[in-house]
């Protein structure tokens, strides 16, 4: 299985693309899959002794969903976490990362316009995010694919994630 692994901050889009990617991609060969939709919640980890075992159990569950399908996986792993410690199942033979990284302007306006229940409600909260985005741009040129999505429509976004996808299987 090859998996390809959107990443980004939260705002940044993955969750759309994984939307506009279930369309466009051939379903008898790929699985699009968001974090969120494999049942794991990550309160059920959170200040525990098996903390760091949360991204691994989801990976986990995702590549179990897939049913053996190549799998394009909508997650906000840090690659650096992802290749260092992160526990990849046997059957993945090759992971491609697609950063999408819009404008920090742009962040906050996404996160600020969320309802106040999805906690972007200071911006305490909603700098963090900002940072891990910055910190994407500042080692854009070491993923493979790397998307300023700032001003591209989510459907230029698609097409050039699908497109990436279909090259490398």
């Amino acid at each position: 299985m090859k998996l390809f692994i959107i990443t980004g901050c939260c705002g940044a889009g993955k969750s759309t693309m994984k939307d506009a990617l279930t369309q466009l991609l051939d379903a008898d060969k790929y699985a699009c899959i968001d974090n969120d939709e494999v049942g794991l919640n990550w309160w059920d980890y959170a200040g525990t002794d098996h903390e760091y075992k949360y991204k691994d159990d989801t990976l986990a569950k995702a590549v179990e969903m897939a049913g053996g399908k190549d799998m394009v996986f909508v997650s906000c792993i840090n690659p650096q976490d992802y290749y260092t410690i992160a526990e990849v199942p046997e059957c993945v033979e090759g992971t491609y990362f697609t950063v999408l990284c819009p404008a920090d302007e742009e962040i906050i306006r996404r996160l600020k316009a969320r309802p106040a229940e999805r906690g972007f409600t200071s911006d305490e909260k909603i700098m963090p995010h900002v940072e891990f985005n910055k910190w994407f741009r500042r080692n854009k040129g070491k993923f493979p694919l790397f998307i300023d999505n700032t001003n591209q429509s989510e459907s230029e976004t698609a097409k050039l994630i699908a497109d990436f996808v279909k090259s490398n299987t």
